[in-house]
């Protein structure tokens, strides 16, 4: 990229959460705060990122509350210490979007589909989907982003996520923190 894409009034970045922000438990769920661990390097690139994106939101299915596993109460208590956290390291998540829906429910907030982030132009008007980012780990958050009109970023290396991605997929990247370097690099706020 020869040219730093220009962010002027704000762009908007949308963020999966388990395998990108936090450590994914295979076949698991996240259901207390001591479940809870941040992947290296993600508090540093949120305090990054927050200097680029106004607003940073996470959207993430969350079907171990459908599945009676865990409950809201449970969920909001991992966003609270998610949260602080961040903002601890001088980072910013400016709200959490959360589809309890199980998988196969034909949910309009279940990723892919795009409820979540209808939600997130709600609370958040200033959003323009063609001013706002989707970095997920799945396939799912990157058809959910293009189906907005976002640019899409792979976090993580899942070869298989990759190529069944690819003909959608604006980046791709190791982890988030590589992402924000990226962003350093590459954009450019205008006061």
């Amino acid at each position: 990229m020869s040219k730093k894409t220009v962010i002027e009034n704000g762009w908007a970045l949308f963020l999966d959460r388990d395998g990108v922000i936090n450590k994914r438990i295979p076949d698991g769920y996240v259901k207390n705060p001591d479940a809870f661990e941040f992947i290296p390097g993600v508090t540093e690139a949120l305090a990054l990122l927050a200097v680029y994106f106004n607003p940073i939101v996470v959207v993430t299915n969350q079907q171990g509350i459908g599945r009676g596993i865990m409950s809201t109460e449970q969920l909001e208590l991992v966003h609270h210490k998610m949260l602080n956290e961040v903002s601890k390291k001088g980072g910013r998540i400016d709200a959490v979007f959360f589809s309890p829906d199980i998988r196969n429910s034909n949910s309009f907030t279940r990723k892919p589909a795009v409820g979540l982030g209808l939600k997130a132009r709600k609370q958040f008007p200033s959003i323009d989907f063609k001013k706002s980012i989707m970095a997920g780990d799945t396939f799912t958050d990157i058809l959910f982003g293009h189906r907005l009109g976002m640019l899409t970023a792979l976090i993580g290396m899942d070869k298989d996520v990759a190529n069944k991605s690819a003909d959608i997929l604006d980046y791709s990247f190791p982890d988030l923190l590589a992402f924000a370097e990226f962003v350093k690099i590459n954009f450019y706020v205008k006061d």
